[in-house]
């Protein structure tokens, strides 16, 4: 099954025997909550998640935005309607990183219907509600693990024996500027990836064949284990979502630069050069 969907083959499906459970979760780092712009208009049907309440855990270790506990999250969910048969779909306001989040999360955790409205709420052209949906309980039982997970050392071990992308904007990567974290620069032999060249100028995934060559032009040779950080976990699950359409399973460093950052003990490298 794609992880992506498109608006109109979600409109199909909405009116189909099996319709699919939409969340809505608009989010913007350091931008507006996402909570006013669903009440203010939504796709119909649409449950809003809050993504630094609900798709992530208490700040501490971990980085910005650690995982939730899987019980938590499994709660969220039941209460939007997923159920372990139900086919969720995923929109954000159209960057799609914190659809992906979402997608990573309901993968990783066991659900096997999951996808992502490409280009966001920007590719829906139908009618927009305020009014709340009451979504009937679901059954979702989460069972983490089924997405591979890195931690700190993990990273460091699959950026010397195998490819690990750093989805973060190039100036970032390089350590010319840093506006959130402790430091700038990247974990070293990190290869840069920004996840801005994942898609067209709609915000909607390039296709698969070019993605599959965008990423075997980073290393991505079909044998060699692949990993994906940015900064906080966000826009990386971006990254795993571009690579699993163009064929490759990748791992996540959920912790992420701010995580690795924090750590003072922590190598840190700069420049264009992965080392």
């Amino acid at each position: 099954m794609k992880p992506i969907i498109t608006a109109s083959e979600y409109l199909s499906e909405s009116t189909g025997p099996r319709p699919p459970v939409l969340l809505d979760v608009r989010w913007q780092l350091g931008g507006p909550h996402g909570l006013a712009a669903y009440e203010a208009g939504h796709i119909p049907g649409a449950v809003f998640v809050d993504l630094d309440a609900e798709l992530a855990g208490p700040v501490g270790s971990g980085g910005r935005h650690p995982l939730p506990d899987p019980e938590d999250f499994g709660a969220v969910m039941r209460r939007a309607g997923v159920g372990s048969e139900t086919p969720v779909v995923v929109y954000d306001g159209g960057q799609g990183w914190a659809a992906a989040r979402a997608w990573w999360l309901l993968r990783w955790t066991g659900h096997l219907d999951v996808r992502v409205l490409d280009g966001g709420l920007a590719a829906w052209t139908g009618e927009l509600t305020t009014a709340l949906p009451k979504p009937a309980e679901g059954d979702f039982r989460p069972a983490p693990g089924a997405l591979g997970l890195l931690d700190a050392d993990g990273a460091a071990g699959l950026a010397r024996s195998g490819l690990l992308l750093d989805a973060r904007a190039a100036e970032r990567y390089r350590g010319d500027v840093e506006p959130i974290d402790r430091v700038g620069g990247h974990i070293p032999g990190a290869v840069s990836a920004p996840t801005t060249q994942n898609v067209d100028e709609d915000g909607r995934f390039l296709p698969a064949r070019s993605l599959a060559s965008r990423f075997a032009a980073l290393g991505a040779d079909g044998a060699t284990e692949v990993g994906v950080y940015c900064g906080s976990g966000v826009s990386g699950a971006h990254q795993v979502l571009a690579l699993e359409i163009a064929g490759h399973r990748a791992a996540l460093y959920a912790g992420s630069w701010s995580e690795w950052s924090a750590d003072e003990s922590r190598p840190v490298a700069t420049g264009p050069d992965p080392r």
